[in-house]
């Protein structure tokens, strides 16, 4: 309880940020440029934001970077659309708002649904990506745990709490919306990546070096995770001790540490 009223005070008292909007797939995506350098993007996690997810990262990053930070149809900033969520949608909106704004061969951090996204647009537009960070991602919805699809399936339509505190403060929709958000998180979540949009045959054709991380009470299974890394080429795993899904914000020093070691390396070409 003390962790989530820190995080409330927290969100609702975060200096506004510059808004910056631009006109992508018929929605107006909110985003934000913070420092100077190699070009990071920065995804957010499901009914998240910005500042929920990736708070932490954004200053620490924006020291020595050029620090991109987006927020997907229904999330913060950025108005809802008809329709369902779906993965692909939010890939091709973040490959276009990228060339919009003349950004290419990124590194690109993701958290949850964020690295999800992270890696289908590695897949799917590779001169857009240099190296991906990919956090709770997961390849299909068989690779979350059962005590994560039972919160989904049961109890993900009535949750509250400082995420939907945020949103109804910053969202176009206002409050009536995160109902409808949650509700097309629970179809997001527990049916989707399709084998269409995201596989472990497609990992195969990820060249750029990535970084799969999880919690070791993640709540993707870590048989699942194992999976994922030994499936990308250039692949490497990063597992943090006594920590949740929320990797970001509970242990941002290790996070940012590794992250920034594993941008700046070199990095060989995996054998052949």
């Amino acid at each position: 309880m003390r962790i989530a009223v820190l995080l409330l005070l927290l969100l609702l008292s975060s200096p506004a940020a510059p808004a910056e909007y631009a006109e992508i797939n018929g929605v107006r995506i909110y985003y934000e440029i913070h420092g100077q350098g190699r070009p990071t993007v920065l995804l957010h996690g499901g009914a998240d934001s910005i500042a929920g997810s990736l708070s932490q990262q954004m200053a620490a990053f924006a020291k020595t970077r050029r620090v991109i930070a987006l927020e997907q149809r229904g999330h913060g900033h950025t108005a809802d659309s008809p329709g369902l969520l779906s993965y692909a949608q939010m890939t091709e909106d973040t490959a276009a708002l990228l060339r919009k704004l003349g950004v290419e061969n990124a590194d690109v951090v993701g958290w949850s649904d964020g690295g999800i996204i992270a890696l289908m647009l590695a897949i799917r537009h590779p001169s857009l990506v240099r190296r991906v960070v990919a956090s709770g991602a997961n390849v299909n919805p068989q690779g979350l745990t059962p005590q994560a699809r039972e919160w989904a399936e049961t109890k993900l339509e009535t949750w509250t709490g400082p995420n939907s505190e945020y949103h109804a403060k910053v969202s176009p929709d206002g409050p009536a919306q995160w109902p409808i958000l949650v509700k097309k998180l629970k179809r997001l979540w527990l049916e989707t990546p399709t084998p269409g949009e995201l596989s472990f045959d497609q990992l195969k054709k990820v060249q750029q070096p990535s970084l799969i991380v999880s919690g070791d009470r993640d709540t993707v299974t870590h048989e699942h995770t194992v999976a994922m890394f030994h499936a990308l080429p250039a692949g490497q795993l990063f597992i943090l001790p006594d920590t949740g899904h929320n990797t970001f914000r509970l242990r941002p020093d290790w996070m940012n540490t590794v992250i920034v070691s594993f941008l700046d390396a070199e990095i060989k070409p995996p054998p052949r």
